[in-house]
């Protein structure tokens, strides 16, 4: 215990009750992970289940996914508003996964007590070469764990801020070709389909949420049921703005080809006034460029002669 404490200073055994376990978290998580399936439930399930096509059990299989099932009582969240809204923010990142909740705090402890475990190690190799402080110690050790458990949640906030650029950038470009295709005769259910293949390659995020919607409506689904999930799964007040505006089109009889065409002259000219506030940032942003790169140098070269001449006279007056 002594040697524990000369090492590792007074929080010596903490470390290594610490990092004992997390070897056996690890060992125990390994051996769940692993573990082979039971063919009883194997039995019970193919009974139950129904008769399907191959095809059918293709798109039915999980891929491994049900791996971790039986940890989804401590990997998701049991309250059922905090779960909806991480299932709401990851869809709007792009993860639609039904797992990719439990993925996403899966990541989250496996990143932090793997940062923890590094942390841990680092502090007990640093202090075997030098003395270390017991806060040090600590913050070598907490620092890492802290940015392993935050990184998914930064990544997913980076991925969903960026998402919902791509569709607030296409939104203008697609509402003015759905409108040419109202306008040509078709209805709104294909001309839907038509922007959703056409803006694939410029705009897969809004392309693909153009493609839930047609799969949706073709499915039979309420289309204001339809249109109010698109809103909300891209989190866009454009998107929203335009949610209402179809909704409320078809509930007052409304003609669709002029909802869609006022709406469409707001797009622009809402895509007109971004450009022109970012317009007008750039001077500024463009001063404060030319102020830190060119009055330190001018500076330098009209004070720098008389700092010099300065210097020396103090130097011959000595």
């Amino acid at each position: 215990m002594s040697m524990l404490t000369d090492i590792l200073g007074p929080f010596g055994f903490v470390i290594i009750a610490g990092g004992l376990g997390l070897v056996l978290i690890a060992v125990a998580a390994g051996m769940f992970l692993l573990q082979p399936a039971d063919p009883l439930k194997k039995l019970q399930a193919a009974s139950a289940a129904t008769s399907t096509t191959g095809r059918e059990n293709r798109l039915r299989a999980d891929s491994g996914t049900d791996k971790l099932e039986k940890f989804s009582h401590f990997l998701e969240p049991q309250d059922e508003e905090e779960f909806s809204s991480i299932r709401l923010k990851l869809i709007q990142a792009g993860y639609r996964s039904r797992n990719a909740v439990r993925w996403y705090f899966f990541a989250q402890m496996v990143l932090g007590l793997g940062a923890l475990g590094l942390g841990l190690l680092y502090a007990f190799m640093a202090s075997a070469q030098e003395t270390l402080q017991p806060k040090e110690m600590v913050m070598y050790a907490l620092l890492p764990a802290v940015v392993g458990y935050m990184a998914p949640r930064y990544w997913v906030n980076k991925r969903q801020e960026e998402r919902q650029k791509s569709i607030l950038e296409g939104f203008p470009d697609a509402l003015d070709m759905m409108l040419v295709c109202v306008e040509a005769g078709q209805s709104m259910d294909q001309s839907i389909i038509r922007v959703a293949r056409e803006s694939r390659d410029g705009y897969p995020a809004l392309s693909e949420e153009f493609e839930i919607v047609a799969h949706e409506m073709k499915a039979g689904k309420d289309k204001a049921v339809v249109l109010r999930d698109l809103s909300e799964r891209a989190g866009v007040p454009d998107i929203s703005s335009f949610v209402t505006v179809l909704i409320q089109s078809a509930t007052f009889g409304t003609p669709i080809t002029d909802a869609l065409r006022v709406y469409a002259e707001e797009m622009r000219d809402k895509r007109v006034m971004r450009a022109e506030e970012k317009a007008n940032t750039l001077p500024t942003k463009m001063t404060l460029a030319t102020m830190g790169l060119t009055v330190p140098p001018l500076i330098l070269i009209l004070i720098g002669p008389s700092i010099y001449g300065i210097v020396e006279m103090f130097e011959k007056m000595k």
